[in-house]
């Protein structure tokens, strides 16, 4: 085993270039970990430790790791039919009933699905459907997109064009214009966002805007949660101007935030919405956008020709089974009540830290996604400078106590993000807590 890991850590060097890494780092200390299994909420590497996933893999794995029944479905179909081509209007059962049952969960005004391959593609769907829309109206100059500073929509050309955080950017630059940036409601009000947004309205010009965008709850941005009344003031905002509302639901979709869809929260009903993540518990790639009547009315009736737009895998016959398989079970298993649930104790649990720590600002939950701020001064929020590592000392502490969770270090942050599978109970929530509780206090320790 131990030259079986050696060989599987030299292997990773050479041949495996990993998103969203450290290459230098890699090729130092090689792959932090090499899972090789996943049980509920547990992930166990080949040295054989097990670790709480306390970030569902990457947002997604909402239903939990080991589902056989996935594993089921998937070979079924497989056996059936693998794959199918969705061009050219050729169609097949999987695709047309889960298309069915995402409109029958949506909100009640959005009823047509459009297939991808996951968020980045959705987001990037999304804007070429609310600029197709505009142009088919008679108003092409409508192509501008709102996003907001911090947001995350993906790295695909148009999707890394409307993230807010310039992180993203360095690497290659933005790759396509048209994309804007408002304030975020992240120690802002409500007020002072929607201020941020009509100015850039006001400056760009409405008659050149197609739509805005964003996540109910920022993720990568820090796990940020909006003002209550945020999202429906954004609402009145973008009827006022009659711009498109999108509500990115990658991270938020599917009971993550204990409702179906994260905007639901709020009670508005956005005009365009994009999932992928958790519509299959990342246990096979998949994504999408659902629009509004009006708006699939309008294709319907005023664009001519092909829709020249589509991806190899959209409605893929094996990941739409495995999609309304793992739909089924997180409606069966009442997982987004248990969400809202285990999300109130967890707030609990991470007020109890607060109030222990001295180097904890704000905590936050919404259903199962959550946020502990490391901060040098609670009382003024002041941060911690950028070389202390604060965050990346917090996870290192997090992974001796056997949980994998996320560091977000933008903007002289230091937050810790949570988001659990969604079958987590009550007794695991505890050990959670517990862990962190232990983490939070060594870095403390160690800062003095």
């Amino acid at each position: 085993m131990i030259l079986l890991l050696k060989n599987l850590v030299e292997l990773d060097q050479k041949h495996f270039i990993h998103p969203t890494s450290s290459i230098q780092q890699q090729q130092q200390e090689g792959p932090a970990f090499i899972f090789e299994k996943g049980d509920g909420i547990y992930l166990t590497d080949t040295k054989g430790d097990t670790y709480i996933d306390a970030m569902s893999a990457l947002w997604n794995v909402n239903i939990g790791h080991g589902r056989t029944e996935l594993a089921e479905v998937a070979k079924d179909q497989m056996e059936n039919l693998a794959f199918s081509s969705a061009f050219s209007t050729f169609s097949h059962e999987p695709a047309i009933l889960l298309a069915e049952k995402i409109a029958s969960i949506a909100p009640d005004s959005l009823n047509a699905v459009f297939f991808t391959s996951g968020g980045s593609e959705s987001n990037d769907t999304s804007f070429k459907l609310a600029r197709h829309y505009w142009k088919v109206k008679g108003e092409p100059k409508r192509r501008k997109i709102i996003s907001r500073k911090k947001a995350y929509h993906g790295v695909a050309a148009a999707s890394t064009s409307a993230t807010g955080i310039p992180q993203f950017w360095d690497m290659a630059g933005t790759f396509t214009p048209d994309f804007v940036h408002a304030e975020t409601p992240y120690e802002k009000s409500t007020a002072e966002a929607i201020d941020s947004m009509r100015q850039v309205i006001e400056q760009e010009g409405p008659e050149t805007i197609a739509a805005f965008i964003a996540e109910p709850v920022q993720g990568a941005g820090g796990v940020i949660i909006p003002p209550n009344d945020y999202f429906q003031e954004i609402r009145k905002l973008c009827d006022e101007y009659d711009i498109l509302f999108i509500a990115d639901e990658i991270i938020t979709g599917f009971g993550r935030t204990g409702e179906m869809f994260g905007v639901e929260n709020w009670e508005v009903e956005p005009d365009l919405m994009t999932f992928a993540k958790g519509v299959t518990s990342g246990y096979l790639p998949f994504g999408g956008v659902i629009v509004s009547d009006e708006i699939h009315e309008t294709l319907k009736e005023k664009s001519t020709g092909t829709l020249f737009h589509g991806f190899t895998y959209s409605g893929h016959p094996t990941a739409s089974a495995v999609a309304l398989k793992n739909i089924e079970i997180i409606e069966n298993e009442k997982l987004r009540e248990n969400a809202r649930h285990m999300g109130e104790r967890l707030l609990k649990g991470f007020q109890r830290i607060k109030a222990d720590a001295n180097i904890v600002g704000e905590v936050r939950t919404l259903g199962l996604l959550g946020a502990i701020e490391l901060v040098k001064d609670p009382a003024t929020n002041e941060r911690f400078p950028a070389d202390w590592k604060v965050a990346a000392n917090a996870i290192q502490a997090l992974y001796d106590q056997g949980v994998i969770c996320r560091p977000v270090t933008f903007d002289s942050t230091d937050i810790i993000c949570f988001a659990p599978p969604l079958i987590i109970n009550e007794a695991q929530v505890d050990t959670l807590v517990a862990r962190v509780h232990d983490a939070v206090l060594a870095v403390e320790k160690e800062i003095g």
